[in-house]
């Protein structure tokens, strides 16, 4: 079993980086809608906030201040700049544990959103900056796949990633989806931008066509088995790592973790998809999202804030 603290950096490494290319994407998408309909910016600019937790959205921000917020504001949590800057720190700290390809890619990136030239360069072409950014991340999961062993510190950055990633697109589901008393999303460019904020616009045009229709949207992406950005795919990885990760652990808590996983996969693979239309989704997503954050939870108990007596030899 690795240490502790190496569990915990690895787990946030991954934690980090799912949100900072989720947020880049998020803006990305708010600034798309201010050039294709300027009518329709507002909306998408209301989802992509509130999924991000900014209900009380200050009105007199345009989409572009927005977006430049949640890609370079330093003392806002939540934003690419201080995410990138967490799994940077994080990766640090474990640097003997990542591979040089993994550490080299992380660092590239942070130092891109920190330059003090980085303002300007999002002024400058704010669409190409955010793609950069999206683009250097997915090198870096791909570089952590390819050359980081597929053990345990392997699996606790994949349980990282696959958590967050459920939460993030859970968010963005109940926001458009899960308040019944708010008019039905049916605008033609707000769910198309829904899509593109969960990177799914052309997977969901290959299923679908061009039948674009809310029911379906939300269908495919909570309960398609094959898109790894669906509730069903990163429940399903989750619970493959979790089990994969216990395999080191020799206390009751891993048990518990593996079930909290068990039982949310199962819950998506053998859902009643016309109850869930007929019903709405509110109440599976809610129920969704609190089954992810107990697995945030007994990941702790079990990984990182165990009893000392639990790792002693008797």
């Amino acid at each position: 079993m690795m240490l502790a603290r190496v569990a915990d950096s690895l787990y946030w490494i991954g934690r980090y980086v799912e949100r900072a290319e989720h947020m880049a994407r998020l803006s990305d998408v708010m600034l798309n809608a201010t050039l294709d309909r300027t009518d329709a910016a507002s909306e998408v600019a209301r989802i992509a906030m509130s999924a991000v937790g900014e209900q009380d959205i200050d009105k007199t921000l345009t989409p572009y201040e927005a977006a430049l917020a949640l890609a370079l504001d330093r003392e806002d949590g939540g934003s690419i700049t201080t995410s990138l800057a967490r799994a940077r720190e994080n990766a640090r700290q474990v640097r003997d544990q990542i591979t040089t390809e993994t550490w080299e890619r992380l660092n590239l990136i942070y130092l891109r959103v920190t330059d003090p030239a980085a303002s300007k360069a999002f002024a400058d072409g704010s669409s190409a900056f955010l793609h950069d950014i999206i683009a250097d991340l997915h090198l870096f999961k791909g570089a952590a796949d390819a050359t980081m062993s597929h053990g345990e510190g392997w699996r606790f950055l994949l349980l990282g990633i696959y958590l967050e990633r459920a939460q993030l697109i859970g968010r963005l589901l109940e926001v458009c989806f899960a308040d019944r008393q708010r008019r039905a999303m049916t605008d033609h460019f707000a769910l198309t931008s829904l899509l593109r904020m969960s990177c799914a616009l052309e997977p969901y045009l290959r299923r679908y066509t061009a039948d674009i229709q809310p029911r379906l949207i939300l269908e495919f992406l909570m309960f398609d088995e094959d898109f790894p950005r669906s509730m069903r795919f990163t429940t399903a990885r989750i619970e493959e790592h979790l089990v994969g990760a216990a395999r080191y652990v020799e206390h009751a808590g891993a048990a518990s973790a593996e079930r909290l996983a068990g039982r949310l996969k199962a819950r998506l693979q053998y859902a009643d998809v016309e109850n869930l239309e007929l019903n709405g989704a509110g109440a599976l997503l809610t129920t969704v999202l609190d089954e992810c954050a107990a697995i945030h939870a007994t990941i702790y108990e079990t990984f990182v804030a165990y009893p000392l007596e639990m790792r002693l030899p008797a």
